[in-house]
C-alpha cells in the first residue's frame, strides 16, 4: 500500500510549497472520490433516500433471455462490436448503458437487483466447479486458492499440488471459501462471454469464481485496481462497500445482501468486504475490467518517448545543471530563502512545457494497443467463423497422403477480419508488424505477445481490410501492386487465422 514521504518536523510552511515532491501518492488521494447509488427500488441499510429513489429502480421480477439463447443469438450478428454492446446490455439489464456510463462507471457503486435466480443461469454453477475439479488439472495456487478470514487474519490453506475433489471439498466443508483462477481456462461459456465483452471494453475482461460456505468469510476487507461487477449466481452474499475517500474503514456507504440474479458494481478504489449468511452458500463470479487503463498508465509510456526525442532534437534538454543546484535545491534545501530556487523551479517547467511538443501519441497508444492485445482472450469463434476461416479446413490423412491442403484464394473471393479488434498495425523503427489475438493463451500472459512484420508494400491493404471491417472485401480490392501480391497477402492471413471469407473456401 502506498504512504506518503514521512514528514521532516519543526520545518517552516513554505518548505513544503518549495519541495517538489516525488513522493508516491497516498491510499486516500489516490482514490477516486465518489458515492455509492443503488437502481434495484428496494430501500437498503446506509443508503440515501434519494439514490434509492432511483428512476431504474425495479421491485418486480426483471426478466431476460436465457444466457445460452443470448450466445447462439449473438453468434449470428455479424458486427463483433455489435456483439459486445448487446451483451454487454444484458449483463447490466435493465439500466441503460448510456445511463451506465454517464452516470455510474467509474464514478459509484450500483446495485441492479432483479428478483430472478435464474437470470445468470448457464453462466457457471457449483456444479461446473465440481465437473472442472474431476476432469481438468486444477493446481493449488495456480488455479485454485483456498482461503479464510477468522478474527480479523486472512490465511491461505493451499497446498502443493493438484487440487482433488475430495481434498477441495473437505476444505470446504471445515469452512474454507474457494476462488478459482482463470475459470475462463476450464469454461467455454465464461471464456466467450469474456471474449466477446473484452471488445466493449477496450480492456481485458478478466474473471474468479468464488465459493463460500454457509456463514464464512473467505477474504479480508479491500480494494482493487480494477471495475468490478460482482454476479451472484447462487446463494446470498452480504456486501459492505466503503467511500474510497475515508481514511480509515469506518461505516460502510452501501450494505446489501446480494440474491441469485442480482448484480453490484463497484469502481476501482473501493474498499469492499463479502461474507455468507448463516442459512445460505455463496457462489458468485467477479468480471472485471480497466486495469491499468488509465490517463497515468499512457503517460508513462508516452513521457520517457518525448524525451528521448526531446534530448535528440533539442539542445536546451541536453545543457548541464547549474553547478552549485545541489548547495539550494532538495529536501533539506527547501525552506532556504533563496532565488535560484524559483529560477530553478521555473527553468524546470519550461522544459517540462516544451516536453509536450515532442510527444508521440500515436506511438504511446500503439504501445498501450500491443499490451491490450497481449492481454485479449482469442476469440471463441461462431459456426460461421470456424467453417470459412482456417480452423474449419478439412485437412486430412487418408491412404499415407494429406488431403485439402491448397485453399483456392481467388481475386473474387470476399474476406475479412475474423473480429473487429483481433489485429493492429504498430511502428516499430523502420518495421511494421501486425499484433493480433488468435494465438492467445486462455490462461492470462501464458504465452508470449504474438507478431509477424508486414512488408511495406502491404501494409496500405492490412490497413484497408482493419478499417473495412465488418464489411466484406473482395481480394482483387485490396491497394497491392498486383494481383499476385493481393492473393498472397489474403493466403497469408488466411494461414494465420487473421480472417475468414464469406464462403468455404475450395480446397484440394
Amino acid at each position: 500500500m502506498n504512504t506518503s514521504m514521512t514528514q521532516v518536523q519543526n520545518k517552516k510552511n513554505k518548505r513544503k510549497d518549495n519541495a517538489v515532491k516525488l513522493c508516491k501518492s497516498s491510499k486516500k488521494t489516490k482514490r477516486t472520490q465518489t458515492c455509492g447509488l443503488d437502481v434495484s427500488g428496494k430501500k437498503e441499510k446506509k443508503m440515501k433516500p434519494a439514490e434509492v429513489e432511483h428512476s431504474l429502480g425495479r421491485t418486480k421480477q426483471v426478466e431476460g433471455p436465457a444466457l445460452h439463447t443470448l450466445l447462439t443469438d449473438l453468434a449470428k450478428v455479424h458486427n463483433s462490436r455489435e456483439r459486445a454492446s448487446r451483451l454487454f446490455e444484458w449483463l447490466i439489464h435493465p439500466v441503460p448503458p448510456q445511463n451506465f456510463f454517464r452516470d455510474i462507471w467509474e464514478k459509484k457503486p450500483a446495485l441492479i437487483r432483479r428478483h430472478n435466480p435464474e437470470y445468470y443461469k448457464g453462466l457457471f454453477s457449483t456444479a461446473e466447479f465440481d465437473r472442472i475439479l474431476r476432469e481438468d488439472f486444477v493446481q493449488f495456487g495456480v488455479n485454485l486458492d483456498v482461503t479464510s478470514y477468522r478474527n480479523s487474519k486472512r490465511d491461505t490453506h493451499n497446498p502443493p499440488g493438484r487440487a482433488l475433489p475430495f481434498t477441495v471439498w473437505d476444505f470446504y466443508k471445515k469452512g474454507c471459501s474457494l476462488r478459482l483462477l482463470n475459470p475462463q481456462a476450464f469454461s467455454i461459456t465464461v471464456w466467450n462471454v469474456l471474449s466477446i465483452l473484452q471488445e466493449k471494453f477496450g480492456s481485458m475482461a478478466g474473471a474468479n469464481v468464488y465459493l463460500t460456505p454457509p456463514g464464512t468469510q473467505g477474504f479480508a476487507p479491500h480494494y482493487d485496481d480494477i471495475e468490478a461487477f460482482i454476479i451472484q449466481l447462487e446463494g446470498k452474499k452480504h456486501w459492505r462497500v466503503y467511500n474510497p475517500s475515508q481514511s480509515e474503514i469506518g461505516e460502510p456507504s452501501l450494505e446489501v445482501v446480494l440474491e441469485a440474479g442480482d448484480l453490484l458494481y463497484f469502481p476501482r478504489g473501493f474498499t469492499h468486504q463479502g461474507d455468507c449468511l448463516p442459512d445460505a452458500h455463496s457462489l458468485h463470479i467477479t468480471i472485471s475490467s480497466y486495469q491499468k487503463n488509465s490517463w497515468g498508465e499512457l503517460l508513462q509510456k508516452l513521457v520517457p518517448a518525448a524525451l528521448e526525442m526531446a534530448m535528440e532534437e533539442d539542445v536546451e534538454f541536453r545543457q548541464g545543471l547549474p553547478l552549485d543546484y545541489l548547495t539550494y535545491m532538495g529536501v533539506q534545501n527547501s525552506d532556504k530563502d533563496d532565488m535560484r530556487r524559483a529560477e530553478f523551479t521555473g527553468h524546470l517547467l519550461g522544459l517540462m512545457k516544451k516536453l509536450a511538443d515532442y510527444a508521440p501519441v500515436d506511438a504511446a497508444v500503439d504501445q498501450k494497443a500491443k499490451e491490450f492485445l497481449h492481454d485479449c482472450l482469442p476469440p471463441v469463434l461462431t459456426p460461421e467463423e470456424q467453417s470459412s476461416s482456417v480452423q474449419g479446413v478439412p485437412t486430412r490423412v487418408e491412404n499415407g497422403k494429406v488431403q485439402n491442403v491448397t485453399a483456392h484464394m481467388k481475386p473474387q473471393t470476399k474476406i475479412r477480419l475474423l473480429r473487429d479488434g483481433i489485429a493492429r498495425l504498430c511502428s516499430e523503427g523502420d518495421a511494421v508488424s501486425l499484433y493480433y489475438t488468435v494465438d492467445n493463451s486462455r490462461v492470462y500472459h501464458k504465452e508470449e505477445p504474438k507478431s509477424f512484420e508486414i512488408q511495406p508494400e502491404h501494409t496500405d491493404a492490412v490497413e484497408f481490410l482493419i478499417r473495412s471491417y465488418p464489411s466484406f472485401v473482395s481480394v482483387a480490392s485490396l491497394p497491392c501492386d498486383s494481383l499476385e501480391e493481393k492473393v498472397s497477402l489474403a493466403e497469408l492471413l488466411f494461414k494465420r487465422g487473421l480472417i475468414h471469407t464469406s464462403e468455404p473456401l475450395v480446397f484440394s
